[in-house]
This record gives C-alpha cells, sequence and structure tokens, in this order.
C-alpha cells in the first residue's frame, strides 16, 4: 500500500512517502531500547512535566493539527479541533495520576513485608487506525510514556503527516529521542516488527482481520498485546425515554466522523409503541444533514477516508437491499469529487444481509423494530461484536436489566456512547480484549511484580 496523504474531499494525492529500509528501523528500534533504559529511570514528577509540555502544544496549535487531520481522512474541521484538545485532556490526566496509578499496593502476608510494584516493559509497538488519527495514538501514548515505557507508532497509510506531526510534538515536549518514534512502513511489516525482541508488546486498533493477525503473531512470540477492534453498537429506545432527545442524539451518535468511529451507533432497536415518532425525528434530522468540505465549519458530514472504504460501503448498502431492506433516505453515493455517501437510514432488514451481520462503517443507520425489552436486548446481543451501547429508559428496572445484560464493554444509559480518560475503554467477544485509558489501561503494559521482604527473625528461628 502507498504511504500517501490523499484528500477525501477531493481524491487528489498531496504527498507520497518513501517506506522506511530495513536499515532505518534497525537503527530506530535500537534508539527505542536504548531510550528505555534511561526513560524508565525518569521520575513521575518529571514525566509528568514533559506530558503536560505535549498537552500545550497540542492546545496552542490544534488548528493546525485539526487541519491535517481533515485533510488526510476527511473529519469535518470542528469535530478535528475537539480530537487535538480532547488528546490535550488525556496528556494531562496521565500526567495528574499516572503515579497514584501505579503506587505501590501494599500485600497482607503472613509473615514478612511485601508489595505489588508496576513497572514499565520496554518498547511498545502500536498498530493504529486513520479514523481518529490523534485522539487513538495519543489514548495508548500518553498512559504508555508516563508508566515509563517507550514506543513506536506504525499509522494507517492514509494519515502519514498526522504520525510524523505526533513524534514531533513529543520531540517538542522534551521527551528524548528514542521515547516516541513513528514508522513508515506498510502493514506488511508488522509481523516482522512484533518478532523483533527489542518490542516488549504490542497494541493494535483496526480491523477484526487486523486484530486476529497482530493477535496470533503476539501470541507465537509470546508477547503481550492489547486489541481494540470494530464494534456494530446498538442503540436501544424504550417507551419511557426522552423520545425526542433519543432521536436528535442517534444522529450524532451514528453520524459522528462521518460515521467511521468504532463506537458510533450502527444499529437501532426501538420499540414499537414509539417507533414511528422516533423514526419521523430521525430520519428527517438524517436526511437535513449538511454534507460538504469538511474544511468548512458548517458541514456535517463529510467524505468517507478512503475510496475503497466508500466502495466497500456502498456494496453492503447496495447487498442489503436486495435482500429486501427499504431505503428511508439516502442510500447511494454522492456524484461529486472526492469520497462522498450520502447519510443514510434503512429498515426493514433481512436476516441474512450485510446490515445484520457485518459492521457498517460509514454514514448508514440500520434500524430495528421489536415489542418489548427481552426481545431488544436480544437483538443487540446478536452481533459478534460487543464494544459500546447506549440505550434509552427512565424506568430503574429496565436500566439495571441493560445494565447486566447487554454484552458490551461500554453500556451508556440515555446518552451516546464516548471515550473519556477516566473510564476504561475496551469490548468483548470480537470486539477485542485489554484495555485502554483509566487506571486499567496504564497497568496494561506493565510488569505487575510481586515483592516480599521475609521476616529474619522468623528465618532465624527457623534455622535454629
Amino acid at each position: 500500500m502507498t504511504i500517501a496523504t490523499v484528500n477525501p474531499a477531493t481524491g487528489e494525492t498531496i504527498r507520497t512517502f518513501e517506506p522506511a529500509t530495513d536499515r532505518e528501523i534497525d537503527e530506530a528500534l535500537s534508539r527505542a531500547a536504548n531510550a528505555f533504559r534511561k526513560h524508565r529511570l525518569l521520575a513521575f514528577a518529571e514525566r509528568s512535566k514533559l506530558m503536560i509540555g505535549a498537552a500545550e502544544i497540542l492546545e496552542s496549535e490544534k488548528e493546525r493539527f485539526a487541519r491535517l487531520m481533515t485533510l488526510e481522512m476527511g473529519k469535518p474541521i470542528g469535530a478535528a479541533i475537539a480530537e487535538a484538545e480532547k488528546c490535550a485532556l488525556a496528556c494531562r490526566y496521565y500526567a495528574e495520576h499516572a503515579e497514584s496509578f501505579l503506587a505501590d499496593e501494599p500485600a497482607d502476608v503472613r509473615d514478612g513485608k511485601a508489595w505489588v510494584a508496576f513497572q514499565p516493559l520496554g518498547v511498545v509497538l502500536a498498530v493504529m487506525p486513520w479514523n481518529f488519527p490523534f485522539w487513538q495514538v495519543i489514548r495508548f501514548a500518553a498512559p504508555a510514556l508516563m508508566a515509563g515505557n517507550v514506543a513506536v507508532l506504525k499509522h494507517a497509510s492514509n494519515v502519514p503527516q498526522c504520525a510524523l506531526a505526533i513524534e514531533d510534538i513529543f520531540r517538542q515536549a522534551g521527551f528524548a529521542q528514542g521515547v516516541f518514534q513513528t514508522f513508515l512502513v506498510d502493514s506488511s511489516a508488522v509481523a516482522q516488527l512484533i518478532a523483533d525482541p527489542r518490542i516488549a508488546a504490542v497494541t493494535l486498533t483496526g480491523s477484526e482481520g487486523a486484530g486476529r493477525a497482530v493477535a496470533s503473531t503476539a501470541g507465537s512470540n509470546l508477547k503481550k498485546a492489547v486489541i481494540e477492534l470494530g464494534g456494530s453498537d446498538p442503540f436501544i429506545v424504550m417507551p419511557s425515554g426522552d423520545i425526542d432527545s433519543a432521536a436528535e442524539t442517534a444522529v450524532t451518535a451514528r453520524m459522528i466522523n462521518n460515521g467511521q468511529s468504532c463506537i458510533a451507533a450502527k444499529r437501532f432497536i426501538i420499540h414499537e409503541k414509539i417507533y414511528d415518532r422516533f423514526m419521523h425525528g430521525f430520519v428527517e434530522q438524517v436526511s437535513s444533514l449538511r454534507v460538504g468540505d469538511p474544511m468548512e465549519p458548517s458541514t456535517q458530514l463529510g467524505p468517507l477516508a478512503t475510496s475503497q472504504i466508500r466502495d466497500d460501503l456502498e456494496k453492503q448498502v447496495t447487498d442489503t437491499v436486495a435482500a429486501g431492506a427499504k431505503v428511508l433516505t439516502g442510500g447511494k453515493r454522492l456524484e461529486r469529487p472526492g469520497f462522498y455517501y450520502a447519510p443514510t437510514v434503512l429498515a426493514e432488514i433481512p436476516p441474512s444481509s450485510p446490515a445484520e451481520n457485518e459492521e457498517l462503517f460509514g454514514p448508514v443507520a440500520s434500524v430495528w423494530k421489536v415489542s418489548n425489552i427481552e426481545e431488544a436486548i436480544t437483538r443487540a446481543n446478536s452481533t459478534t461484536f460487543g464494544l459500546g451501547s447506549s440505550a434509552w429508559t427512565n424506568d430503574p428496572a429496565e436500566r439495571d436489566q441493560f445494565i447486566r445484560e447487554l454484552e458490551a464493554g461500554l453500556v451508556f444509559m440515555n446518552g451516546m456512547v464516548a471515550s473519556e480518560p477516566a473510564l476504561p475503554f475496551g469490548g468483548v467477544k470480537h470486539s477485542g480484549y485489554g484495555r485502554e485509558l483509566s487506571a486499567f489501561g496504564i497497568r496494561e503494559f506493565v510488569n505487575i511484580k510481586s515483592v516480599k521482604l521475609a521476616d529474619p527473625k522468623r528465618n532465624q528461628s527457623k534455622s535454629e
């Protein structure tokens, strides 16, 4: 695959990059290994100072970084600015909390003194996707670096300038050479990188296929891995919920990031008693979305990131409709330069169709009608994915049942699913394993070491 910046709004290739050579990769890995020996010894206060410096750069240059994101993958400029701001928030969060998250924990033993220590693993490889080109990286890098690890980034091949900009942020913030490096390489190089003895662990956010490949390679090399994959998140609305608010939120929950988000709501499961009311507001609002140049602040929906993503989505919708689904709005690509697809709502989804069984990664909402909470939960759990879920109800018993029975890593009640630094992020089933963010995320890439100091008096008595 070519490593290049291609503007999704026009299809124009802006800049291409040569992949790193084997020699360059070897030298970079040696730098990383050497940097780890020093970085791990920095006091938390010093790491925190450096991480706050990264946050300040993200905040002060957020418009520049936002334009880069929009240029390379097409997200609306307002959302791109918000992404840079969120990255700064994560950096500050871990600068403030990392030391307490990794503080020694005393253990109650029968004799002597014992505790659990949390120590860095080494060089961590991050294989990251294009859809949140800054956030996906920072939410890994901030805790990893604060824990004393160092990082090498293999970013998606269509966001090379974002990848290089992130490396530069950490350099400008004062992190030592080799603590964070970007490798411009093709996906075919990932297996070799994981196998390299200088790599201690790997984290991936991406497709199910990529996750299986990375997890398999990591397992065969006995390397720790965190795997965050796709989702087909349910958005359930019950009669006791705020229907109008749910319909409005549903539009944002589906169309965020041009519909290209793992935790975007994708399957809308609506109780029959309020189905017509919900659908009237939902379809009307989806139909009226402003589609256009993502650099324009008024644009609500931009292009898909690549022509292949648009073509794949188009085929999924075409096949779903051919199987018997009904198009309530949209359902086609837009005939204009760039990789645009119309905001779409599908209903009456046939059981064997792509919308029933696959993740639709784009601005397409699939809707089902159900008659009770049990049917809603069964429908929600019918997918192989289990990342996020949103349920709308003001009935306490229904709320508790959703929390208890929905098969997902995140359950949001009366609101859309979103990631934030204080909440662990990750899924179950085919949505992957391991967690990012919060205290759980920073502990994924540490050696959880048991330490015990024996009681010398007890040892002496035994020897006597």
